[in-house]
């Protein structure tokens, strides 16, 4: 039986092919087999095979010449649908979009990639344009939780294909949005290690946007460590400049407000089992509230979201137009909230948003992170979600909760696994940063990801 390579991280990888024993190529092919064969093709909206190959060949030519261009050579990488792609039309998850103009050069993110010698096998799909958090997309369908044993499981929003692909061993890593959560719940869903950047740390040259308030970008991968390799190579560094951190020196506040609000009891065992554990290892924590998380979801249940009213301006013509009755009625329902929003209650909450900021930074601690769980329930059933509109906006707005506390206040964030919970689900835990912190980030949860991962 031939020996197979999927499901492997980017550092297993990497000793394989670094050493020889394993050669770009036949990782590609392996790849591309297996996406083509796999049961379920809604994962991806399109393989890049010609381009695929093309770029495994140089990497192995490179490989044998000497002339490794580092750790990433050779590693195949998925790009979220609103990625440009020169020669291909950025779809981002929409039928509508399918006659756009090609792009005519790769996104800034993917050129970066490239560079350090990273194989892109193709598009991967995601909510359309990227408006949820659950991962639903009529148009090219629903990517399946693959870690789902009981009934058919959502994969989480709106990165959906991102967090299945690498789940599901395609790929070991996929790049994703974040904008509210859509790097860091799929991610948590899964069982991966997801890693929302601070916004501006990578150029968005080339991405098809949703919110540029919010909007930032990062990997879904198997560990912190190739998390970390990417995130410098998708800044164009040769090496990363993330140190270890040694957890007794760790600091971590976990919210006493709104966050455990409505949280099922298995993912509050799960977190709780996770604090203990964290805190056996040295790492010290407190409990605090935070009057700034009431105070951003009340701004934005009197003035409307920041996500929403972007949205609906990027999008107004588009929704005036014939292409609304070809969109998901939900995002179109979502997205048409924004034209009540008034620039008056779109100012106020910037506002507000800047003074929450300060307001949370002047109670942490120098070196204090921020610790609750990812997502307050496990991935929900798929066919109720379908079936009931009234619910899917219920589910989303309760999926979306936690990790848009961090994209309204600029932080930046590393999803854990972290055992599981109902259905033997994953639960994730989420850490989170001031923004570019994101080194100190980076450096905690590569300290601490073995400790969360281990079972009670």
């Amino acid at each position: 039986m031939a020996q197979t390579h999927l499901g492997k991280s980017i550092a297993q990888l990497s000793v394989l092919i670094q050493s020889g024993s394993l050669d770009p190529v036949a990782l590609v092919e392996e790849s591309l087999d297996a996406i083509r064969s796999h049961q379920d093709q809604a994962i991806f909206t399109r393989l890049l095979e010609t381009r695929a190959k093309e770029e495994a060949t140089a990497s192995s030519k490179r490989l044998r010449e000497g002339r490794s261009r580092g750790l990433l050579d050779g590693i195949p990488v998925a790009w979220k649908d609103l990625f440009a792609i020169a020669g291909l039309p950025t779809t981002a998850g929409s039928i509508v979009l399918a006659d756009a103009e090609p792009a005519s050069e790769d996104a800034d993110v993917v050129k970066a990639l490239h560079a350090a010698g990273m194989i892109a096998v193709g598009r991967v799909n995601m909510s359309e344009f990227a408006f949820s958090g659950l991962g639903l997309n009529p148009h090219y369908g629903t990517p399946l939780n693959p870690l789902a044993t009981d009934v058919a499981r959502i994969p989480g929003g709106s990165s959906s294909g991102s967090a299945v692909a690498v789940a599901a061993g395609l790929v070991p890593v996929s790049i994703g949005t974040d904008t509210g959560g859509s790097v860091r719940i799929p991610s948590a869903f899964n069982g991966l290690v997801g890693y929302k950047a601070s916004r501006g740390r990578y150029s968005m040259a080339g991405v098809f946007p949703l919110a540029t308030s919010l909007d930032s970008l990062g990997p879904l991968c198997r560990s912190v460590q190739d998390a970390i390799w990417v995130d410098a190579a998708m800044r164009g560094r040769f090496a990363p400049e993330v140190e270890r951190a040694e957890p007794g020196g760790l600091s971590i506040v976990v919210p006493t407000n709104v966050v455990m609000d409505d949280a099922e009891n298995g993912v509050l065992a799960a977190f709780e089992a996770t604090l203990a554990r964290l805190s056996g290892a040295g790492v010290k924590i407190r409990h605090a509230a935070f009057p700034a998380f009431d105070r951003l979801f009340q701004v934005m249940a009197e003035h409307g979201s920041l996500v929403t009213a972007e949205a609906f301006a990027l999008h107004h013509r588009r929704l005036a137009g014939p292409e609304a009755e070809a969109m998901d009625r939900r995002v179109v329902a979502r997205t048409r909230l924004g034209e009540k929003i008034t620039l008056v209650g779109y100012l106020e909450t910037l506002k507000v948003r800047e003074q929450l900021i300060k307001e949370v930074a002047a109670t942490l601690g120098p070196n204090e992170f921020i610790a609750y769980p990812t997502v307050a329930h496990v991935a929900p059933a798929l066919a109720p979600l379908e079936a009931d509109d009234e619910l899917f906006v219920k589910i989303n707005g309760r999926t979306l909760r936690n990790t848009a506390i961090g994209n309204f206040l600029d932080w930046c964030g590393v999803t854990l696994p972290a055992g599981t919970a109902e259905a033997g689900m994953p639960v994730g835990f989420l850490l989170s940063a001031l923004k570019n912190h994101d080194e100190r980030l980076l450096g905690a949860a590569l300290a601490l990801e073995e400790t969360a991962a281990k079972d009670p």
